[in-house]
């Protein structure tokens, strides 16, 4: 049993605690600021006084982890591509604890080129801190992915992950940080290349009567807007998809489909593709979205505000949209649907192809798919290339594939870690065409030595 401690012996202890609080509290502060400094004491100081936020920041880490469904299987395997073509590797980095991107040689797997920025420097220079910090759950180096990063002429390299839109340089130097509204899922580019990237605005666009104002992580509303920006960082036109609806006669889908509960983000913008070309069905400067939660793609035209075109099904959460020739777009299907369970992806993944002159959908290399277990649920990215070979990101499983033509496996990459755990992949790219391999070749010329 334990003794009972005397009353002035609590309180003398109390007492004494209160100048030794505030001198370690003073040493933490020297060390900061970089003031006046008691060498190896304050460091000591700072160090346990940061033991809570690494302990959690390693915690949180893990989250980036995935379900290890490959066994031993890592990096590269298979065969390398005979044509010349890249990837844009977006992935987290286990052994680094970081998001990464490489420039990766797909004739030989070789890694040309890395960029790894400083992302806890950038956020200092955040002014919107307390939105970003809520909504931004990935906002530290430790839990940060380099979401679809797109490398442009000039050599920068563009990306974000539902935080400010960011240009570093070759050497991972920020360029510029749109700070305007956190940014997230796809970064497209259109014909005069500029780029359209889905957005949370916030405040919110509606009336606040509508959808209040709280932040999303206090249960606000998702108001998601498509952005379009310059290759400089500069806002060229900003529109809220649920404003679409309303202004389209489809308002009903946001405010009465939720069975007497407020359905915080009924779009769930995920994917923008800007139309580059006039055709039968499309004028350039048009813009297809993908919207998940709604099961639906929009074809929507920013210079008259209507909406073209649109379809629900036969996808289920699904992702990017890209166009693949006058009358054909390819869409990658998630399969995910909510049962009394919970979330599952009810069988496979799948690309599908519409193709507007039929009317009619028709799946891509289907059995491929099968055959490879192919299954990310809320996320994923697909590429049918002109020769027909298929390009397939497993975001949540830290894999990305590449099929032949005729449906046979190439090579798959594995995002595992020297510690043999799977980590996310984080919306790679791959380059292929004239214009990317030009683009490549041009920056592998002109970028600087990040040693000097």
């Amino acid at each position: 049993m334990f003794k009972k401690i005397e009353i002035w012996i609590l309180y003398f202890f109390i007492l004494l605690g209160i100048p030794i609080t505030i001198f370690f509290g003073v040493l933490v502060r020297q060390e900061l600021t970089g003031s006046i400094k008691l060498g190896k004491i304050s460091k000591a100081a700072l160090f346990l006084a940061e033991i809570p936020t690494n302990l959690r920041e390693f915690i949180k880490s893990g989250d980036l982890q995935v379900e290890d469904r490959f066994f031993d299987l890592k990096g590269f395997n298979g065969t390398p591509n005979l044509d010349t073509s890249y990837l844009l590797l977006s992935r987290y980095d286990g052994n680094l604890g970081e998001g990464v991107v490489e420039l990766v040689d797909l004739t030989n797997f070789k890694v040309l080129h890395t960029w790894n920025p400083d992302i806890d420097n950038l956020n200092k220079s955040v002014e919107k801190i307390d939105e970003f910090k809520n909504l931004n759950r990935d906002s530290n180096d430790s839990r940060y992915l380099l979401r679809h990063p797109i490398l442009l002429n000039d050599g920068g390299l563009v990306f974000k992950d539902h935080a400010p839109l960011v240009k570093i340089d070759s050497c991972s130097n920020p360029i510029f940080q749109n700070k305007h509204d956190p940014f997230h899922h796809s970064i497209e580019k259109d014909y005069k290349g500029n780029l359209w990237v889905p957005s949370h605005m916030y405040p919110q666009s509606l009336p606040a009567e509508k959808v209040g104002r709280n932040i999303v992580d206090e249960g606000g509303y998702y108001d998601d807007g498509i952005v379009k920006v310059s290759p400089y960082g500069e806002i060229l036109f900003e529109k809220s998809v649920s404003q679409i609806f309303i202004d389209n006669g489809l308002e009903y889908l946001l405010f009465a489909a939720g069975i007497n509960k407020f359905d915080e983000d009924p779009i769930h913008l995920n994917d923008i593709q800007p139309v580059n070309f006039d055709g039968e069905f499309w004028k350039k400067g048009d813009v297809f979205l993908s919207l998940r939660h709604q099961s639906m793609l929009l074809l929507y035209r920013p210079s008259t505000n209507k909406i073209i075109w649109k379809e629900t099904g036969p996808f289920f959460y699904q992702h990017d949209i890209n166009i693949l020739s006058d009358h054909e777009i390819s869409i990658f299907n998630n399969n995910g649907k909510t049962f009394v369970n919970g979330d599952i992806v009810d069988g496979h993944n799948e690309v599908l192809i519409y193709d507007f002159k039929a009317e009619e959908y028709s799946s891509y290399l289907r059995d491929s798919l099968i055959k490879n277990d192919v299954r990310t649920f809320g996320q994923g990215r697909s590429k049918i290339l002109p020769n027909g070979d298929l390009f397939v990101e497993e975001t949540e499983y830290g894999r990305t594939l590449y099929f032949n033509s005729d449906g046979s496996l190439r090579w798959a990459h594995y995002n595992r870690a020297k510690n043999d755990k799977v980590y996310y992949a984080a919306w790679s790219r791959i380059l292929f065409n004239d214009l990317d391999i030009d683009l490549v070749n041009n920056f592998l010329k002109t970028r600087g030595n990040c040693n000097e």
